[in-house]
Formats: C-alpha cells, structure tokens, sequence
C-alpha cells in the first residue's frame, strides 16, 4: 500500500540526533570504524551492504556535528546545507534522509527536494525514500515530477497494485489544477489498461474535471474487466444520475439483478426508487433486503415509511411496533408514527393515544398539533383549537405552524371566514410571514377576494422569488378566471422551471394552453399531469379538454374513476355537471 511520507515525523523528532533509531555504536561500526565490546574485544555487528563503508575522517565527524549543533540552535539553513554536502560526498541514505528531515523542519522546500532527490539516488530501493520524495513534489505541485516516482511505488507494490491506484484520490485531493491531476493518472494507468482499479482511477479524476464522457467510458471498461465490481457499478450510476436518474435505476437494477448479494449496490438503487417516488420499487428493494440483514433498524424504519406513504398501514404498523420493542433510543419518533398510522386506519382514539405518549424531543410539537388535526376530524372542532391553544411554541417557525394548523381545522369545519380572519389577525403581527401569506392567498381566492389573492402572492414572490407554488397559484388564479392570459402563461413558465416535474403545475400549464385555445398542446401536459398524480381537480382538467375534442367516453371514463375516489371534489364535482348537462 502506498503511505506517503511514512516515517518522516518520527525523524523530524529526532533533531540534534545521530541519525535517528540508529545507535551510534552502530552506526560507527557501520562506517567502518571499530567498535569497543563491553569485555574489551573488538566486535562488528553484521554490515548493512546497503550501506557505504565509509572512514569517519575528522572532517566527517566535524560536518556532521555542525550540522546537529546548528539545527539544535534554529540555523537549519546551515544544517541543511551542511547535511546536504556531507551526503552527497558519502552516499549515505542515513544522512540524505537526515539532509531532508531538517530542510522540511526548516521548511525550505527547494533544500528539502534536493535532499530527498539524493536519498533516492543513494538507495532507489528505499520504498521511504520515494514516498517523501512524490509527497514533496505533489505538495509543490510538481505533479509530473512525480510521476516516475509514483509508477515505481505502483509496481512495488507487486499484487497490492490496485489498491495503490486507489489512493491516488486521496494523494491528489487538494491539487487545485484537476485536469493537471486527471493527465498524471491517465500516464500512470497507461501502463496498466487491463486493470480494473486503474480504469476506475482515470475515471475518478476524469469526473473531477468534468469530463462524464471520459468517466463513463473508463469505469464501463473497470466494469467490462470486473463485471460484478460493486464499486465501479455505484461510481457508473453516479455518473448517469447527473443526467437522468432514469438511466442510473435501469443500470443499477442490470447490475443488482446480476449481482443479487451487492448489499451496497441494492441500498442505492432503493434510494433512486424512493427519489424519484417509485414506493413500491423502493419498499421492495428495502425488503429484499431486510431479509439479508433482518436486524437492521434502518431497513425497517425504511419500510415502514414507505408504507405509511403507500397508505399500506397494516405493514408500516407492524415495523414501527417491531422497532419499538426493541426499546430504541429515539422511541418518542416511533410513537408519532404510529399515531400516524392509527390515523390512516381511521383509529382516532389510538392515534390520539399514540401522539399524547410523545413525550419530548422533535416530535413534541407535531405530535401535539397532529392530535389537535385528529380531534377536528372526529367533529370536536372546539376541543382541536383549545388544544392547540395549550401549546406554547419554541420559535417563531412554531407559533406560524400552530396558526396555520388552527386555519386548517376551520377550512375543514367550512369556516372559511373564520380561517380568513385568524390568519390576517397573524400577519397584523407578523406581516412577510411567506407561509401565513399563501395560506391566506388560497383562502382568499375561495372567498373571491381576488384582489387580496393576488397581492398576497405578488408579495411571496417579492420575498421568495424562487417560492415556485405562489407562481403557480397566481398564474392558474388568473388562467381559471380567463383573464391576463399571457401574464398567467408567464407565471406558470416561471414555476415550471423551478420544480419541472411538480404535476400541479404541469396541470395549470395545461389548463393555461386550454384557455389560450391551444388544445393539442393543452392535452400533452394534462396527461403528463394525471400520470404523476391521480388528482380529482387534475382529472376535471383533462376531462373538460377531451370532452371538448369529442373524446367524450374517454372523458366519462376519467371522471368517474375520479368520482369514486374523491365523490365530494368541488372542482370535479363542478365540471361534471356543467358539462354533462
């Protein structure tokens, strides 16, 4: 494995030393010098052949104590140099390696290059040697010097090798000049094409500079050498998930259906699944593989979410009351999720017991406000609003959470006005509230107060201009009114840029086209709409064009799927009757 720079911190310790771990008994033996046995015989330890057998003449001794006493008192440039000079005339690693130890102490980093470019030329076997030598290049950002340097720490490496492409990331991390980085990596994995690491480490860098066409190709041709290489595969899908997150799911689903034991690579593709709100795909990817790693309590929590969004509350239930068991250290978020689910099965009396066991922590707060949310379903609209009335907020997030929970409740009880009123006694207070203002715009549009609709979400867009539901409100208010068309078209444009897939705002774009008379185009984005989401007011939309264009059974057919779902849509129910008269 290749460790740059190991060794050198203990050798800079040691200044005002003989050269460091080295007894200088040992090392005047190793001079050539004789060495004095405790009995008083002459003894010679074993040679290193490495090194030179050199006299300690009075002028080696004298340079070399020179050296020491001056880099013991802070003249390191007279240490270096001397140093420098003494292993240049002896051949001595010891001494280049000490030459190079002091000049970095000294932080002279040309003295310190030319020491370190002596003590590879004495022992160009030293694996020591050239790992300070690459790590002082490339801290210079002298990467091509480097290079045939890092090329024989590669091969020294011998079956390791891949491993050392590996750590060329980490070696080349703060190097600014990345396309320099991605030429130096190219040069080194020239030598090596049929390796899958060094395909993979040209991609790498490639990505670093931008180059996706090169990473893509680099990494295909790591996956073409390894084809069940899990890192290769991860790195392709983070490349093809910059584009389309489309592609990264059908490679990685190639790759998992292959490979069914990359654990990595399944947790990934679940979570492109859950991104692009594919639940179910997701959910069984976290189910296959919880069945590996039964005891996970990531998996399951995973799960259970999803299922709570796939309104699949028997399985959500049974995950958070499985995790629950297992007394976890976070057991109050466990609670309110099963309020959330007792919720979903219609349990009110359950949830309300789940949210009230809440205790503290994060969920504190909204599970106070859910249980309030629970009460007004069941009809007890006084007994939600004085519990919400009970709860003292931390910040001012949390009080604009209680008013806007309190204005639902009233929506909910078709007080329209009351809801009306409460939110503009709030922004009396608290008047660039962007949250309290588009809450009360949507109610204001309700009650035909267009004129306090519209200012509303003029002045969110003022503050939030990239807020792309106040656009989109605003825009579909003035195409449902049939009026300032071009302007409403604007708006919608703007909102679409902002969260392009978002399908209420592909279906204001439609209904917009519909108004300016442009059916064709107005039923492209309608259906596109509908696919994302099966919405009642959607489903109206799309209905009324088809029934224009005389599609009528088609129309029907939309409508009353819709019908069953949500029988009491105003909306739906609107557009039905004024067509089908």
């Amino acid at each position: 494995m290749i460790v740059l720079g190991a060794g050198l911190a203990s050798g800079l310790a040691a200044a005002g030393q003989i050269p460091p771990d080295i007894p200088a008994r040992t090392w005047l033996a190793q001079t050539g010098a004789p060495a004095q046995s405790a009995a008083g015989g002459d003894e010679r330890p074993a040679l290193d052949p490495r090194l030179p057998r050199l006299e300690l003449s009075r002028q080696v001794m004298f340079q070399y104590l020179l050296a020491e006493i001056a880099a013991q008192r802070g003249r390191y440039d007279i240490a270096t140099s001397a140093l420098n000079d003494l292993a240049k005339s002896t051949r001595d690693p010891r001494i280049a390696q000490r030459a190079t130890e002091v000049a970095l102490r000294a932080g002279a980093f040309k003295q310190a290059v030319e020491a370190s470019d002596t003590w590879v030329s004495i022992d160009p076997d030293s694996i020591q040697a050239r790992q300070t030598m690459v790590a002082l290049l490339v801290n210079g950002g002298l990467l091509n010097a480097a290079v045939p340097h890092l090329d024989r720490l590669l091969v020294n490496e011998g079956e390791n090798i891949g491993r050392g492409f590996m750590q060329l990331g980490s070696l080349f991390a703060k190097q600014s000049d990345r396309a320099a980085v991605l030429g130096v990596v190219r040069e080194l994995a020239s030598k090596h094409q049929g390796l899958r690491e060094a395909r993979l480490a040209v991609a790498q860098a490639a990505w670093t500079t931008q180059d996706f066409a090169l990473a893509l190709s680099e990494v295909r041709e790591a996956q073409r050498i390894s084809p069940e290489w899990e890192l290769a595969a991860l790195f392709e899908t983070q490349i093809l998930a910059r584009r389309s997150n489309s592609e990264a799911i059908a490679q990685l689903q190639k790759f998992v259906d292959a490979n069914p034991k990359a654990t990595e690579a399944r947790m990934n593709l679940a979570r492109l699944y859950a991104a692009e709100q594919r639940l179910p795909e997701a959910r069984l990817e976290f189910q296959r593989l919880a069945t590996s790693f039964p005891d996970n309590g990531e998996l399951a929590l995973a799960i259970g979410l999803l299922s709570l969004q796939l309104e699949d509350f028997e399985t959500a239930d049974g995950q958070f009351r499985k995790l629950l068991d297992g007394q976890p250290k976070d057991a109050d978020t466990l609670r309110f999720y099963l309020g959330r689910t007792a919720e979903g099965r219609r349990q009110f009396a359950d949830a309300i017991k789940w949210y009230r066991a809440v205790e503290a922590g994060e969920q504190r707060i909204p599970a106070q406000l859910a249980e309030a949310s629970v009460l007004a379903r069941q009809g007890r609209t006084r007994e939600a609003r004085a519990a919400l009335r009970r709860i003292v907020p931390a910040s001012l997030e949390q009080r604009t959470q209680l008013i806007l929970t309190e204005a639902q409740i009233l929506r909910e009880a078709k007080d329209f006005h009351g809801a009306f009123d409460l939110l503009s006694e709030a922004l009396a207070k608290a008047p660039d509230t962007v949250d309290l203002l588009y809450d009360q715009a949507l109610l204001a549009e309700r009650l035909g107060r267009f004129d306090v609709s519209e200012k509303n979400l003029s002045r969110v867009i003022d503050i939030r201009p990239d807020h792309a539901h106040a656009h989109n409100a605003l825009g579909y208010s003035l195409a449902d009114r049939n009026v300032r068309l071009e302007e409403a078209r604007t708006l919608i444009e703007t909102a679409l840029k902002l969260s392009p897939d978002d399908p209420y705002i592909i279906d204001s774009m439609g209904w917009v086209l519909f108004r300016m008379g442009d059916g064709g185009k107005a039923l492209d984005y309608l259906q596109r709409a509908y696919r994302l989401k099966r919405d009642a007011e959607i489903a109206a939309h799309l209905g009324e064009v088809l029934w224009t264009q005389g599609r009528r059974d088609e129309a029907q057919r939309i409508w009353d799927d819709a019908l069953k779902a949500s029988p009491d849509n105003e909306v739906l129910r609107g557009t039905v009757k004024r067509l089908r008269k």
